[in-house]
């Protein structure tokens, strides 16, 4: 895998790597189907209990097969034939992995100086009543901006979030974030983000995140065992 991957220069979604990528992402859109469907359903006690031994079965299936934890042990899998850390954190990260099923539809790209951001939240990250919940908007704009100082040239690690809640932010439609660079002060990115459900602002935040050099970041990849 070739380091001139870039997921942010447009906002469509990156192909995956290979065939085996594919395959976990398609098995990530039918988990994000299921967790949405059993937050919602009505389904009788007979047929979850179905469903919970089924399931139960082919996660026992899948568990037998070999297992690596952490995307730096997939990047030092047969010099990287898993990909880089910015390919895995492509297809793993929490937030917005394409192959990672607790991720919602949440896609970054940049132009022109300005970030910009799109997802969807659906029935199972509600809070108030048809809203999503205020710590899942909250690690909606953590991982936007933090994409977003990338734009600085010298990207680091969350200092401080400061959100606004200004409206409810509305489940299961399209959300648009806008993220700007407010200013640099030596080792200190400071960057501001919307979320936006049509022409309404919902939310706003101030991040500040800390410069790590690259020993810094290999140091604390090193320090995690």
């Amino acid at each position: 895998m070739t380091d001139i991957f870039n997921p942010f220069d447009s906002p469509d979604v990156k192909d995956p790597l290979d065939d085996e990528w594919a395959a976990k992402r398609r098995v990530s859109d039918e988990i994000r189907r299921l967790i949405e469907t059993l937050v919602t359903t009505t389904a009788s006690v007979e047929k979850l209990n179905v469903l919970a031994d089924q399931l139960s079965n082919q996660v026992d299936e899948l568990g037998k097969e070999e297992r690596v934890y952490g995307r730096i042990a997939f990047q030092q899998i047969e010099n990287g034939r898993y990909g880089n850390m910015t390919t895995l954190g492509y297809e793993l990260n929490p937030l917005d992995g394409k192959s990672n099923p607790i991720a919602p539809p949440f896609n970054v790209w940049f132009e022109d100086g300005v970030a910009y951001g799109s997802v969807y939240m659906g029935w199972q990250y509600e809070g108030p009543p048809k809203s999503v919940h205020g710590g899942f908007v909250c690690a909606l704009f953590d991982q936007f901006l933090g994409v977003t100082q990338r734009m600085t040239g010298q990207p680091g690690v969350t200092g401080t979030l400061s959100t606004r809640f200004i409206r409810p932010t509305p489940l299961c439609r399209d959300l648009k974030l806008v993220g700007k660079i407010k200013e640099v002060k030596g080792r200190k990115n400071i960057l501001t983000g919307e979320i936006w459900a049509g022409e309404t602002l919902t939310a706003s935040c101030e991040g500040v995140f800390i410069h790590i050099t690259p020993d810094q970041f290999r140091a604390m990849k090193n320090s995690v065992k």
